[in-house]
């Protein structure tokens, strides 16, 4: 590249950062949207259950039962919201969407107890959430199975009965995310899509734009070749995205308090290939247009489905395997697992290098058939 050439480049990365950042709604959904988006997603994307409605349907009403209730209740999973001593009241709570679960305690339920005799405790669940369902109604099952083996040992104890073991004493510890919130989860996760969303649109629109405003006629007859011409779209670009990696990363561990065990730098170099894909992306989107709004829908229907696919609502490992292996194309996939990598695991370079040969692959290759279509469109 010659000097002059150079000169020209550096022009247009100025002119292109000045166009970006000089219109105050480019500012605002560039600086200001990627937080708004992250505070939003980072409190709505949230998996845990706290808090859920039941109905309890005590037919025994007796101290033992009533003991049960209050394990329900303080345990900060489950709201009592709704009582009665007929099915079918529950039957109709449940089918208004009244309540996510029902406790049924059956009469005789504390004779039993105190006489050590098996019994039973119905639980009913709303099913049309499969997601909340299992996890309300798992929460529920250790609750009633703990305090039936606490109440079983000390019934046990005072009839001077000796309590037989079963032998295995299970020690659980759960490594990375001790308290198993889903928010510690997602919020890297949400990160990674709202990158992309800024990436996509900081070029899609970039080329399809300068042919509607008849700009892009004065550019091809400058010295500048096509493929300086795509970087000088797409260096402005990469610089904002970069921006906005750091400030939703401040985000995430300022205000959500997202635990981060792993390194800056590796993080840094992961958003970089990242930001590049996108851009790439976008910039491919924007030369296969012919209008912006063209671009737009384009984008969209990129985004849609890349966020299916990328891991942040489903996991990817529960996808039929020839879906998994579509999402290899999918760059916010191999974003999504490096940056939970970083965050939750401390993950280094010997972990992620896969995942950051697969950003970089995607990348080069978007790009160069971006740079290329760019050139077709010039001649």
């Amino acid at each position: 590249m010659t000097l002059p050439s150079r000169g020209l480049l550096m022009q247009l990365v100025r002119k292109e950062l000045l166009q970006l950042l000089r219109d105050p709604r480019s500012r605002r959904l560039l600086l200001v949207a990627p937080i708004l988006q992250l505070l939003v997603f980072g409190y709505a994307v949230n998996t845990d259950v706290r808090h859920a409605r039941t109905f309890l349907l005590d037919a025994d009403a007796t101290a033992e039962s009533r003991a049960l209730a209050s394990a329900l209740s303080a345990s900060g999973y489950f709201d009592i919201t709704m009582r009665d001593d007929r099915p079918a009241a529950l039957t109709r709570a449940l089918d208004a969407g009244d309540v996510l679960i029902g406790v049924h305690i059956p009469r005789g339920f504390a004779a039993d107890v105190a006489r050590g005799r098996p019994t039973t405790v119905q639980l009913l669940v709303d099913g049309s959430s499969a997601n909340t369902a299992n996890v309300a109604l798992g929460y529920a099952t250790q609750i009633v199975g703990r305090y039936g083996l606490t109440r079983g040992a000390e019934i046990a104890a005072r009839a001077g009965v000796p309590v037989r073991g079963s032998g295995v004493n299970f020690a659980v510890r759960v490594w990375y995310n001790p308290n198993l919130e889903s928010r510690a989860y997602n919020v890297p996760a949400v990160m990674g899509n709202i990158v992309m969303l800024m990436a996509l649109l900081l070029t899609c629109l970039a080329v399809v734009r300068e042919r509607e405003l008849g700009t892009l006629e004065q550019l091809m007859v400058s010295p500048l070749r096509p493929v300086e011409l795509m970087l000088g779209k797409t260096i402005p670009s990469a610089m904002v995205a970069m921006f906005d990696v750091v400030l939703v990363t401040a985000v995430s561990l300022l205000w959500f308090r997202i635990p981060f065990e792993g390194s800056f730098a590796l993080l840094a170099v992961a958003s970089l290939l990242f930001v590049l894909t996108g851009l790439g992306v976008g910039l491919l989107i924007s030369t296969i247009s012919n209008t912006q709004q063209e671009a737009f829908m384009s984008m969209f229907m990129f985004f849609l489905p890349a966020i299916m696919l990328g891991g942040l609502l489903f996991p990817v490992d529960n996808m039929p395997q020839w879906v998994q292996a579509l999402s290899y194309l999918d760059p916010i996939r191999h974003f999504l697992i490096v940056v939970r990598g970083i965050f939750l695991r401390g993950a280094g370079w010997t972990i992620v290098w896969p995942q950051l040969l697969w950003l970089a692959g995607i990348g080069v290759s978007v790009l160069w058939f971006a740079t290329k279509q760019f050139h077709k469109t010039a001649e």
